[in-house]
């Protein structure tokens, strides 16, 4: 079996502005480490894959090779979110290699210890099943800003996937963790054949016909839309693996808290920074910035490249409000 990881980096996370932006996205930022979000995936990606790939968009393309050197690159004609993204990708992959099992990850996501082993079982159960595989993570908290996955029969070490659950609210994310389901954590693996297939089936044929041919042209007709929901959310062939690893989608601001360890007041602290009597904030500053902060509590305060946003910690997700109202 070739294993062929497809690490996504086109996006640009505009929960994480202003260190996230469209000319500098976050996949290409270190946020406090010394190799970027995009580079640690790339290394977790070839631990365990026979070939690597980065996907991204035209416009980043040029910088894929400052972070993953040994990556080869597909670009998209334009970014239409991942289901036509990853569509094109399984075209070309197919084209490049015998019938290989895609593992796709997104690149700006935190793994702990167990996730090669977790990658090489996802294939695998994608080649035993010819299914659409995702991986779960098991809930730590009444998360609201993740979607769910409900299993369905159990199959020895994997579920059928018997629902995709949108992103809840308070009550309900309280719900679903107490029923046992799972964070769908947005790492998917399949033969790209059944990828394919199961895209015709959801009602995407004329963009799986027309990518082969021209791709360019493919796009430029397509609306974007997730891969969930072009395709995952309605197959019959969707089969999830519980993931036995540490996870975190670092989204938004508050996400570093959860990953990154925190003086004796709970404030975590990315660059160069300074925190006088602060208790549970995120405070982050850019390769050239500087933030300070006296006497305050729970509040996101970041500055990179001249920008600053400062915001509640609890209000974290709406720091994409902020991008809406600048644009």
């Amino acid at each position: 079996m070739s294993l062929v990881a497809v690490v996504l980096a086109g996006g640009r996370g505009s929960r994480l502005y202003p260190a996230s932006t469209e000319e500098t996205p976050k996949q290409f930022r270190t946020f406090g480490g010394e190799r970027s979000l995009l580079a640690r995936t790339v290394d977790r990606a070839t631990a365990v894959a026979d070939h690597t790939y980065v996907l991204t968009r035209p416009a980043y393309a040029d910088r894929i090779g400052e972070h993953a050197p040994d990556a080869e690159v597909l670009v998209e004609p334009e970014p239409k979110d991942t289901g036509p993204a990853l569509l094109y990708a399984a075209h070309e992959l197919r084209r490049r290699h015998d019938d290989p099992v895609l593992v796709n990850l997104p690149s700006d996501h935190h793994m702990g210890d167990g996730y090669a082993a977790a990658l090489s079982r996802a294939a695998g159960v994608a080649r035993e099943t010819d299914g659409l595989v995702t991986l779960g993570v098991t809930p730590t908290r009444d998360a609201t800003g993740y979607g769910y996955i409900e299993p369905g029969s159990s199959h020895g070490d994997y579920h059928a996937v018997a629902a995709f659950r949108e992103k809840p609210g308070a009550e309900a994310a309280a719900r679903y963790r107490k029923r046992g389901y799972l964070w769908n954590a947005g790492v998917f693996a399949w033969r790209p054949d059944a990828l394919l297939s199961a895209a015709h089936a959801a009602g995407y044929g004329a963009f799986v016909e027309s990518v082969a041919e021209d791709p360019t042209t493919a796009f430029a007709a397509v609306d974007p839309v997730s891969v969930d929901y072009a395709v995952m959310e309605s197959t019959d062939d969707a089969y999830v693996l519980p993931a036995d690893f540490a996870w975190d989608d670092l989204g938004a601001w508050d996400a570093f808290e959860r990953v990154r360890e925190a003086d004796a007041n709970g404030t975590v602290t990315l660059g160069e920074t300074l925190a006088v009597d602060c208790e549970g904030c995120v405070l982050a500053a850019g390769e050239t910035d500087h933030v300070a902060a006296v006497g305050v509590s729970d509040l996101v305060v970041a500055t990179y490249d001249g920008r600053t946003v400062v915001a509640p910690k609890g209000d974290a997700q709406r720091v994409r409000d902020v991008v809406d109202a600048l644009e």
